[in-house]
């Protein structure tokens, strides 16, 4: 009995210490956390993309984090080559920006939902410009949570999305690489998703877009990162803006001004980032949970906001 009381007394000492570990561990993890992101986001020590070139070229330009890349960088002193697909929605923006910060800009009307046949008009348009800045930027999403089976006119969604948001920002690096490697220097931005950070249910061919921009551009990082290069990949979680269909702010929604202004304060310290305080902490907090507990929350979360989309779509419809 005495034997039994002493292996028992034992393990409960192993149990504690096991315990007291982890909670070291963790909370060394949060202390670490909370340190980083106030020297990120709260002293914005971020390098200035004025230093990498006098020209910025941003995709998907005329909204939400496109045009405020645009802004932020103009504001910076960068010339702006704003591309998107309406050409008058280009035209007002670059007016707007050329007025407001007195730099030239440029603009190329380009459907990034074509094929490659597109790139070499854009490359000869971009020809004899110092492209210091490349962001892209331009996304594609579903209408609304659905499966996959129930994606309505398959081969246009599935394909222009493939084409926005992997053939665009591949295209539009190499069009540009080279020049930044004659220079040797240059700063790529990709704005990937955090639905592309773990499988995202009932977003999935979005989510697995956005997870093969995260990759390439990490991958890029590696290759280039010696040759005086930095591909930053961005992963915002909902911000203001009309691909969101979010159209105002809160806690964890900001808007696409304030957004850019943090994410920007990480180029040269993070070269994987979700962007802002509050993102970075969504993240982090996702990444305690184990994923099937996260797979079940994104699913129940997704399938609501399909029910409710089906709802309104059924109710205009009558």
């Amino acid at each position: 009995m005495a034997d039994e009381s002493l292996l028992f007394g034992r393990f409960n000492s192993a149990l504690a210490s096991i315990g007291a570990s982890f909670t070291i561990y963790y909370a060394v993890r949060v202390l670490l956390f909370l340190v980083k992101s106030f020297k990120m986001f709260g002293l914005r020590l971020g390098a200035n993309p004025k230093k990498y070139g006098s020209w910025s070229v941003v995709t998907g330009a005329t909204d939400g984090i496109g045009k405020a890349y645009a802004e932020q960088l103009a504001a910076k002193g960068l010339n702006v080559v704003l591309m998107s697909r309406t050409e008058s929605k280009l035209d007002a923006v670059a007016s707007e920006i050329a007025s407001k910060y007195n730099v030239q800009t440029k603009v190329i009307a380009v459907d990034f939902t074509s094929g490659s046949e597109i790139y070499e008009n854009i490359g000869k348009q971009l020809d004899g410009l110092e492209i210091g800045v490349l962001v892209n930027n331009v996304g594609m999403s579903y209408p609304y949570p659905l499966y996959f089976h129930e994606l309505e006119d398959p081969e246009k969604l599935i394909q222009g999305m493939i084409n926005v948001n992997c053939l665009a920002a591949t295209m539009m690096t190499y069009l540009i690489v080279p020049s930044m490697l004659s220079r040797k220097k240059g700063l790529i931005i990709n704005i990937a998703s955090a639905a592309g950070s773990l499988p995202t249910p009932l977003l999935t061919v979005y989510s697995s877009t956005k997870s093969y921009l995260d990759f390439f551009s990490r991958a890029l990082n590696v290759e280039y990162s010696s040759k005086g290069l930095i591909v930053q990949s961005v992963m915002p979680y909902f911000v203001v803006s009309k691909l969101s269909k979010i159209r105002r702010s809160s806690f964890t929604v900001p808007t696409a001004t304030s957004y850019v202004k943090s994410a920007l304060a990480t180029v040269g310290n993070e070269t994987r980032t979700f962007g802002c305080f509050v993102h970075n902490l969504q993240g982090a907090v996702v990444s305690f949970v184990p994923e099937v507990i996260s797979d079940y929350v994104q699913l129940s979360m997704h399938q609501g906001l399909r029910k409710y989309a089906l709802k309104k779509k059924q109710q205009k419809s009558q």
